[in-house]
């Protein structure tokens, strides 16, 4: 067994479901499932270590880096563990302005925690990003893969403090 070797990173299902994703594409374009593929070893793992980006990448047989300069791309991607919910705040400009900045102090001061950061008791880690194509909707975040729009400091309390 490589250390790099996927079949024996995540079970036999998430391989299946994999290959599902790589058949959807010519074989010489398999690299193109890899978002699909990065979001199922994240939905396993929790997060996408070094050893499981090198371990999609032998096997959607392209170079490491590839596989490095995506997972670091795209904001859904998670590089180290977290807590057991992952809260995404958007402080784009539309968001900002509508008072994204309010929510984020309410992290801070009520939990403790800044962006990158996840509480003590591991139950929340908090991620700030850039636009989630929900301006309509802001200040706005997602919590466990869930849109919540139009916030208030109030709203959003409420939201985090029932997530057990």
């Amino acid at each position: 067994m490589s250390a790099n070797d996927l079949t024996e990173m995540v079970s036999a299902e998430s391989i299946k479901q994999i290959d599902r994703w790589i058949a959807k594409y010519p074989t010489e374009r398999k690299r193109s499932a890899i978002i699909p593929v990065f979001t199922i070893v994240q939905e396993e793992l929790g997060y996408l270590s070094r050893e499981a980006m090198d371990a999609v990448a032998d096997y959607l047989e392209i170079p490491h880096i590839g596989a490095y300069e995506v997972a670091t791309f795209y904001s859904m991607f998670r590089l180290e563990p977290g807590g057991k919910h992952v809260v995404s705040l958007c402080t784009n400009v539309s968001c900002m302005l509508a008072g994204s900045g309010n929510l984020k102090q309410w992290f801070k001061d009520e939990l403790g925690i800044e962006p990158g950061q996840t509480t003590e008791d591991g139950r929340i880690t908090l991620k700030e990003v850039e636009c989630m194509a929900a301006c309509g909707g802001a200040p706005m975040l997602e919590v466990d893969k869930q849109y919540h729009e139009n916030l208030t400091v109030e709203t959003m309390a409420d939201l985090i403090r029932d997530l057990s």
